[in-house]
């Protein structure tokens, strides 16, 4: 999007498609109050029912009254269409006759113009893990809902990190509307449309990184907070045209699949034995050299070199072995 108010795609073969298109703003109104044109509309509404067998009963000079009491009353009753109440974070998109005029994000009561169409845009912050599905209410032929909408728990997506090793990996995205206009107008759902961008995103950050790093490079499980944020960067990035903000993206499962799940334990802990057994070897090397220039230091006893080496040898099997040693005492000369 270098150009405002475009859409490039660059192709493989190198080729660019650029579409120009108007991107619909949103604008913030502010109604008037609401019981103003409730009590107008009910008076309109009594004067009109009042006005009428008034003017019948009048005869021919009553004849205005007459026409004035049909008049009232239909336009009292168009008038109560235009009230409309709104909810603490939430909102209302108006149009009119297909033509975007406004949002009213202030909560209260108010009347607008009755002809406009109000189309209810919640401003809630939202949250969703990845790989859950939702499935819509159902309503019968009377409008009734028989089938309250439902959504089932997320399952992990399952994909290839960068060392192509199979994992499997899910996240919980937290977001909320911000921009009503571009929400109902840009996309066609803007809510299916987060869910998908979102779990796209999520496979294009498993395939860029690997599983776990030994030197010392970026990873999904040993840098969790900068994936975390690399991960919510791009779901707003794929989210800029849809009117929504991002507010928070973290990772809620991530394990390597059950096919090399069980090799994949078994070097980690072979990874394990080895970082032990070289910390063990240190510091049993340490020992020896400190028990060597204590008995030197205090000329305990006088060891030559074949001695030295037993010595050495000894103590090394002693502090390196992972069982008790059983001690052999010498008696002979």
């Amino acid at each position: 999007r270098d150009i405002p108010g475009t859409l490039t795609w660059q192709l493989d073969e190198g080729r660019t498609i650029v579409q120009e298109r108007s991107i619909v703003r949103e604008k913030r109104i502010i109604p008037s109050t609401g019981w103003q044109a409730l009590f107008t509309c009910l008076a309109m509404l009594l004067g009109g029912i009042l006005l009428i067998p008034t003017g019948i009963g009048i005869g021919g000079p009553g004849i205005l009254l007459f026409f004035a009491g049909i008049l009232m009353i239909p336009l009292g009753l168009i008038g109560l269409f235009g009230l409309m109440a709104i909810a603490p974070n939430d909102s209302r998109v108006l149009l009119l006759f297909g033509e975007y005029r406004g949002t009213v994000t202030e909560s209260g009561f108010f009347w607008v113009n009755p002809f406009f169409s109000k189309k209810k845009v919640s401003l809630r912050v939202r949250n969703f893990e990845t790989g859950s599905q939702t499935s819509p209410e159902e309503k019968n032929a009377q409008g009734q809902i028989v089938k309250q909408r439902t959504r089932t728990t997320g399952r992990p997506s399952k994909v290839n990190d960068r060392d192509g090793n199979p994992i499997e990996i899910s996240a919980v995205v937290v977001w909320k509307v911000t921009d009503t206009a571009e929400a109902l107008f840009e996309v066609d759902d803007y809510e299916d449309f987060v869910a998908v961008q979102s779990e796209a995103a999520l496979r294009s950050l498993a395939t860029r990184y690997p599983y776990d790093s030994e030197d010392h490079e970026v990873s999904l499980r040993g840098n969790t907070n900068e994936i975390c944020d690399k991960l919510r960067e791009d779901i707003q990035e794929r989210l800029s045209d849809a009117g929504v903000t991002v507010l928070e993206a973290r990772i809620s499962h991530l394990a390597y699949a059950s096919e090399i799940a069980a090799a994949m334990l078994q070097r980690q802990q072979a990874g394990a034995i080895v970082a032990a057994r070289t910390k063990i070897v240190d510091g049993a090397v340490g020992m020896v050299e400190m028990a060597l220039e204590h008995l030197q230091r205090d000329q305990i006893v006088d060891l030559d070199a074949n001695q030295r080496a037993a010595l050495v040898s000894n103590l090394l099997v002693v502090l390196c072995s992972d069982r008790h040693t059983q001690p052999v005492v010498q008696t002979g000369a």
